[in-house]
């Protein structure tokens, strides 16, 4: 049977291939995303725009497995250090600065490799975020203040009440987001959910998407452990004393409650010791995974790749030419 194209079909069939092509590697972490996106850069004169939301912070660089100058290889990183970790970062932000580096990457000829594994930032970026307002600082305060008097618990709750969606989706302890969710209603009247079901024009770009995801998650869990008793003995504990002489961080910042750094920094507090730090740190570090791993498989237009595939790099070579 012959199938037919509409006109409409094959012009937008060869807009899209007229468009620039961004390349995204996505994949929990410890799954060996940086090697393999360096490795492709080097054969495609591409340049690496890191999504992760840990590598954006300054001063955080043994336990956020952050690549050194000699592992980058000679590849230009981008969105890398940028951020005080005092200060916040939104989505927003990200998806700002990312088509930032896109541009200045494709206007100088080369390819942009976006990487990581903060997978909202992926979301937002790719489909387009919703006409969320900006935050608060009093509206913020007066949450904050909420959750100081009654719980966070109370705050999860009262969220359930106001956007039954948005609850489900965002974890009963994460204050970050529970946070932001009641301050948009509280500024729009209007629920995070409604809010982002609006959304704008799709970016000028064919991102083509690859998911780097573990064949074995016994041997995953494998490369965690081996990854944070490496970062221990690299000075880890040092590089998070060295952060809690800063009077600016506490243990509700993002920065600080990024897997590892919550656990040492408690460990350093004298609330663990030792052994419990670096166990709980391992399973904070799996169930980050485990979530990647969620959010990846329920991700539409990814290619699979299987990690320490040494055919990999071919395979993306194959698929973007």
């Amino acid at each position: 049977m012959k199938i037919e194209m509409s006109d409409s079909a094959i012009l937008q069939t060869q807009h899209k291939s007229e468009l620039p092509q961004i390349i995204t590697i996505m994949g929990p972490t410890a799954s060996g995303k940086t090697g393999l996106a360096i490795e492709l850069a080097k054969k495609i004169n591409g340049e690496i725009i890191s999504v992760d939301s840990a590598l954006i912070y300054r001063g955080m660089d043994i336990g956020t497995a952050k690549p050194g100058f000699e592992e980058q290889a000679g590849i230009k990183h981008w969105l890398i250090d940028i951020v005080d970790p005092q200060n916040a970062y939104s989505v927003a932000e990200f998806c700002r600065d990312s088509q930032i580096c896109i541009k200045d990457i494709l206007q100088r000829g080369k390819v942009p490799i976006l990487v990581g594994g903060t997978m909202m930032y992926f979301n937002g970026l790719i489909n387009g975020l919703s006409s969320l307002p900006n935050a608060d600082a009093k509206t913020r305060s007066q949450i904050q203040l909420f959750i100081d008097q009654h719980g966070l618990q109370a705050a999860h709750e009262k969220l359930r009440e106001i956007d039954p969606e948005s609850a489900k989706r965002i974890h009963e302890n994460d204050p970050q987001r529970i946070m932001r969710a009641l301050e948009v209603y509280a500024l729009t009247s209007k629920t995070m959910t409604s809010l982002q079901g609006i959304k704008p024009e799709p970016l000028p770009y064919e991102f083509t998407q690859f998911s780097l995801m573990p064949h074995d998650r016994a041997l995953l869990h494998e490369r965690i452990v081996l990854r944070f008793d490496i970062m221990l003995q690299n000075n880890f504990e040092q590089e998070v004393t060295k952060l809690r002489n800063n009077s600016k961080l506490h243990l509700n910042l993002p920065s600080i409650r990024s897997v590892g750094y919550r656990q040492m920094w408690q460990y350093l507090g004298g609330e663990c010791s030792f052994d419990e730090m670096r166990e709980k740190s391992i399973i904070a570090t799996r169930q980050l995974a485990k979530r990647q791993i969620t959010w990846l498989r329920g991700w539409e237009g990814a290619i699979s790749l299987q990690t320490g595939n040494t055919e990999n790099v071919e395979m993306i070579l194959h698929k973007i030419q």
